[in-house]
């Protein structure tokens, strides 16, 4: 025990001085703590004025830089109001003027009219003096003054008009019949009647059997793929392709023989063919018009239109072919217009351009006149020039050269042998056919075929189903039977067919 209680009260003072020790320490802390805090809300505070009065400086400047651009504003204000005032009298004392002048016009209007009435006046009065004079009105003395002088001179009138016109008569009809023979005999050309069927030559008759195909599948995907007939005959190593179209006959024929000469004739070739053929066909075309265009001398036409030239070597119109006849009437025109003075440069253009329309008349609906009009005028060919489209078909064409271009439009048709009815009739027929066979919807394309016997139909599958093809097959039959015209009976054929190609690779 005596040992325990000098310990316990050693413990309990030190539990007291370390309590007040640490009551000192934190005193001591809470001072620091607070200066501390005292020192920051001071900074805090002179921080704040600083701000404020960089605050205000700042409004002060803003408010200068208001007050000065308003001031600038009321400026520029001031100025427009000033203009307008200004611009505003002006227009009141022009309002003056004119408003002055149209009162000195109103007075001089009067002033013009009362003399007017006075010389009217005036001229009555003399009138009526010379009638009270000669004792006849002005009608009496007019009547009696044209009839003495007809009476005096209407004998050596009459005869004197006979004779010039009798001169004159003759002396045109001489010089007209020199001029237009001059001209057919400085341009004389040989003339070939167009036929609707064309002849390719075969190497062998096994050929006959190759192209026919197993089943006729080649024959009908060649005559698909042209719209022509492939006349299979016993004429000895030939075929005939059949066809109102000369561009679709030459595109069979040159499929055909390049056919013939790879050897392998099959429907995927046949349609490689076909198109390799057309593309031949539309780079003959452009030769074609460009070999015209030299001929005649003219430059500087659009490729464009000289392909559309091109293209009437494989259209003919009553058997005649448009391209040589456009050539021949160019070449005539340019003739008589050396001989008489008309401007040979708008004869040669106007007559090789003529007929243009008929390139494209088989696509492009309206009369080949309208159409070649048209197409000159988008080629910025002047109004001289593209008129001789209409011209030639024209009572009495407006100008020399329109008239030149129908002379010898007239001339080049009427040549022995050049034009047969009879084929342009057939040709117009199976137009109409086909035209017939498109005005339905969901028609892609038809070809007549077998001198118009047969038209062949090919419908958008997507568009016309197997129920919608029978349909428009007895309409089109229907249609055909009640518009047209024909002998005998047109098999009406119409084919929807789906394909589908891809390629392994």
């Amino acid at each position: 025990m005596e040992i325990l209680l000098p310990l316990i009260i050693g413990l309990l003072l030190g539990a007291a001085a370390g309590y007040l020790l640490r009551q000192q320490l934190s005193a001591k802390w809470a001072s620091s703590a607070e200066s501390q805090a005292n020192k920051l809300l001071e900074e805090a505070k002179t921080k704040e004025r600083e701000l404020l009065l960089e605050a205000k400086d700042k409004a002060l400047e803003t408010i200068e830089g208001a007050k000065r651009e308003e001031g600038q504003r009321r400026k520029e204000i001031d100025e427009q109001r000033q203009r307008l005032e200004k611009r505003e009298t002006l227009f009141d004392q022009k309002l003056l003027d004119l408003e002055k002048k149209s009162s000195d016009l109103i007075k001089e209007k009067e002033r013009i009219d009362k003399s007017r009435e006075e010389i009217v006046e005036i001229k009555k009065q003399q009138l009526a003096k010379l009638e009270r004079v000669a004792a006849l009105t002005q009608e009496e003395a007019k009547t009696l003054l044209l009839s003495y002088t007809e009476s005096q001179v209407k004998e050596d009138v009459m005869n004197r008009v006979r004779t010039i016109e009798k001169a004159a008569v003759e002396e045109y009809e001489t010089k007209a019949r020199s001029l237009v023979a001059g001209a057919i005999e400085r341009y004389a050309s040989s003339q070939v009647a167009e036929l609707t069927t064309t002849t390719v030559a075969l190497p062998s008759e096994d050929m006959k059997g190759r192209i026919i195909g197993r089943e006729g599948r080649n024959i009908k995907a060649i005559e698909l793929q042209t719209g022509t007939e492939i006349i299979v005959d016993e004429t000895p190593l030939a075929i005939t392709v059949s066809g109102f179209s000369l561009i679709r006959r030459h595109v069979a024929k040159r499929a055909l023989e390049r056919l013939i000469a790879d050897g392998r004739i099959q429907p995927a070739k046949i349609e490689e063919a076909v198109e390799e053929a057309k593309k031949e066909i539309a780079v003959e075309m452009k030769k074609a018009g460009e070999d015209a265009l030299y001929q005649m001398g003219i430059t500087g036409i659009d490729p464009k239109l000289v392909q559309i030239l091109g293209r009437l070597k494989f259209r003919t119109s009553y058997g005649q072919n448009v391209l040589q006849h456009s050539l021949e009437v160019a070449q005539i025109a340019t003739v008589l217009a050396q001989e008489i003075g008309g401007n040979v440069a708008i004869c040669k253009k106007g007559g090789l351009f003529h007929d243009i329309g008929k390139a494209v008349d088989h696509d492009v609906p309206g009369t080949h006149l309208e159409i070649g009009y048209q197409i000159l005028k988008k080629f910025n060919f002047p109004e001289e020039v593209a008129y001789h489209t209409i011209s030639h078909h024209e009572d009495r064409p407006k100008t020399l050269e329109g008239i030149l271009t129908k002379v010898a439009d007239a001339i080049s048709a009427s040549r022995p042998g050049a034009r047969k009815d009879s084929y342009d009739q057939y040709v117009k027929r199976l137009e109409e056919l086909e035209a017939l066979a498109n005005s339905f919807e969901g028609v892609e394309k038809t070809y007549a075929i077998q001198a118009g016997r047969e038209i062949r139909v090919f419908v958008t599958p997507s568009k016309i189903d197997d129920y919608a093809a029978l349909k428009l097959a007895q309409e089109c039959a229907r249609k055909i039977s009640s518009e047209l015209q024909f002998p005998g009976e047109i098999k009406v054929t119409v084919i929807r067919d789906n394909r589908f190609v891809e390629y392994a690779r």
